[in-house]
Order: C-alpha cells, then sequence, then structure tokens
C-alpha cells in the first residue's frame, strides 16, 4: 500500500511540472528531483531513480489516459492537450469506494466545533463523490456505524485547547474535581491533546508543582489562551510518557511492574486480537489456558479491564493486584448480598 500511495503522489507531482506552463518541458533529472524532494527532502538520486520515473510516466499514459509527449527540441516533457490536468480524470470505481469510506469517517467530527470550519469542504467531498457514484453517499451508513467518537461536552474546547498547543501559549480554565466536586482556577503549559475510550484529555506542565498533570476536557470550563508563552522546563515526550500505560493514567518516576495472567481459551482469544499493552506476551499455552506477560503502569484502567473479563481472566502476579481484584470482587459479593 505504501508504494502505490507514493506511485500516486508522483503522478500529481510529474502532472504539476508537466503542466507548468511557467517552466515548461521539464527533463527526466528534473521531474526525478521534484518528486524525491517532495517526498524524501532531497535530491540525490538515493530514493528515487530515473526508471521510476520512466514507470510512472507510461503509467500515467496507460492508466491515466495523460497526453505526454517528449520534446527534443527542447529535452523534456510535455502535454500535447495543454488543458489536460491529472486533477480532471474521472474517479475509478476503487477509488470512489475508498473515498466513500473515508468520508463516512470524516463526517463524524462535521459538527464538532474544532472540524466545523472543515464541515463545507466535507460536503463538497460527500457531493463530488455521490455525483461520481451516481448513488447517495448516504446510503453508506446502513452498512457502517461507528463507535461514538466524543462524550458529552468534551469537544467544546478542543479548537481553544489545539490553538495553544501550536502556538505553545499557557492556557487558563476553572477545572472540576471528579472526586470532590470542587471547582479549582488551572493556568498550564498545555503539550498533548489525547483521546481514551471516547474522552479527549490534555496532557499539560504546571509550573507550579513542577510536574505533568492531566486534565478531561468534559471536566473543564471557562477556557481560554492566555498571553503567555508555555514553560519549556521540561523534558516531556509523549511516546516515553505512555510508554508503559494501558490508558490514560501514568505514574511518574515509578517503574512499570510485571504482570502475569492466566486466560481462558475464550478470553485469551480476545487479548491475543486486543492486547493490553505492546509489552504483552504469551509465555506458555494449553488448549484450556493461555498465560501472558507484560509489563505496564498497573492503574485503575486496567484493574476495570480486568473485571470486565469476570472469572475468564485470573491474576498470578504480581500479589499486590491480585489482591486488589480479589478485594473488588468481596466487595462485588458484598453488593449483591452473596456473602
Amino acid at each position: 500500500m505504501p508504494h502505490i500511495k507514493n506511485a500516486l503522489i508522483r503522478y500529481r507531482i510529474l502532472d504539476r511540472a508537466i503542466g507548468n506552463k511557467y517552466n515548461p518541458y521539464p527533463s527526466k533529472q528534473k521531474l526525478r528531483e521534484l518528486c524525491e524532494e517532495d517526498l524524501f527532502g532531497s535530491t540525490n538520486g538515493s530514493h528515487i531513480c530515473d526508471s521510476t520515473i520512466e514507470k510512472d510516466l507510461f503509467a500515467m499514459k496507460m492508466e491515466h489516459d495523460a497526453p505526454i509527449k517528449y520534446s527534443r527540441k527542447y529535452h523534456g516533457y510535455y502535454y500535447t492537450d495543454e488543458n489536460y490536468s491529472l486533477n480532471d480524470t474521472p474517479l475509478s470505481q476503487e477509488d470512489l469506494e475508498s473515498i466513500s469510506f473515508a468520508v463516512n469517517t470524516l463526517k463524524q467530527f462535521r459538527d464538532v466545533s474544532m472540524f466545523k470550519q472543515f464541515g463545507q469542504a466535507i460536503d463538497k467531498i460527500v457531493d463530488r463523490v455521490a455525483v461520481e457514484s451516481k448513488q447517495p453517499l448516504e446510503d453508506n451508513n446502513e452498512l457502517i456505524q461507528f463507535e461514538s467518537a466524543f462524550s458529552e461536552g468534551s469537544n467544546d474546547f478542543l479548537g481553544t485547547v489545539y490553538e495553544a498547543i501550536c502556538k505553545q501559549m499557557k492556557l487558563v480554565f476553572v477545572y472540576k474535581s471528579f472526586v470532590s466536586n470542587s471547582y479549582t482556577n488551572r493556568v498550564v503549559s498545555p503539550l498533548l491533546l489525547k483521546q481514551y475510550r471516547n474522552r479527549w484529555y490534555l496532557i499539560s506542565y504546571d509550573s507550579k508543582k513542577k510536574s505533568i498533570r492531566t486534565y478531561a476536557l468534559d471536566r473543564m470550563s471557562e477556557v481560554h489562551m492566555a498571553n503567555d508563552k508555555i514553560d519549556l522546563n521540561h523534558n516531556f515526550n509523549a511516546s516515553e510518557y505512555f510508554k508503559f500505560a494501558t490508558g490514560i493514567t501514568v505514574f511518574s518516576g515509578s517503574k512499570p511492574q510485571k504482570v502475569v495472567l492466566k486466560a481462558s481459551s475464550v478470553a485469551s482469544k480476545y487479548i491475543k486480537s486486543q492486547p493490553f499493552h505492546n509489552s504483552q506476551f504469551i509465555i506458555k499455552q494449553n488448549d484450556e489456558y493461555s498465560y501472558f506477560e507484560l509489563h505496564i503502569f498497573i492503574a485503575e484502567e486496567f484493574i476495570m479491564n480486568i473485571l470486565g473479563f469476570s472469572g475468564e481472566i485470573e491474576v498470578l502476579e504480581p500479589v499486590s493486584l491480585r489482591q486488589e481484584i480479589i478485594e473488588r470482587v468481596n466487595q462485588l459479593n458484598k453488593s449483591y448480598s452473596l456473602s
């Protein structure tokens, strides 16, 4: 797929260069350099060779009816029809199906405040694909139903938060505690927007507490950008920060723990298809059980995941997690008056 994608991008670059009336008759070398510079940021020929350009030109002629000719007089390529453009080429049925799927995905975000500015563009794509396919795009909704993408109220400030991150400006807001329901004023340096379980979170740096803090957007209000630049006194790296997380919770300064799970044959299939963490691997397995090992931060999200499998998963290590699960099960028994 990446090779096909790069080829399509090269076709667009070649089309733009050959149809450029202000710099006509580009040579094969010039076309190669343009493609390589746009795709890889270099022109030394280490990524794209002349033969690739030759194959691309041939493919454009065969697949897109591009009227490409070579001028011996000017030592370069040109279109015999000066009004030709690859952008005017009709979409194939495969193209239409791929775009239809992509547009249906985009339509989830049409009414989200952060993406409303793109609503008109999405509508134009919907209409264009509908005309090309001679079938209303709405029909695809009967075949595909996406999971709801946003929790109530969590998307109201996406645009403001995103803008603050891009402009590296501090963010001011009022935050409601999930535990005490109390409200506090916050001034933070926004670093990252992260979505987990259909809820948006802001990962930020708190200058006063000198630590990375996480805030749920659906518990924020009165959000606005400050006039101050963010505090760069941190070494935040998103990939490293969430390296051992199974959700949104990270224990800064803590070490990940080794977890060993025993799962029934049914639960094992789910865990294999959707691992708890990328460190997960199988220690051993038989017809009845599979044993998994992973190295993670043991947070509430992971405990809830384990409990969601009921008796299909048993925690073997560490002892502290096993004991926590036992206590939760005992509490569950009490809630249902089973003991």
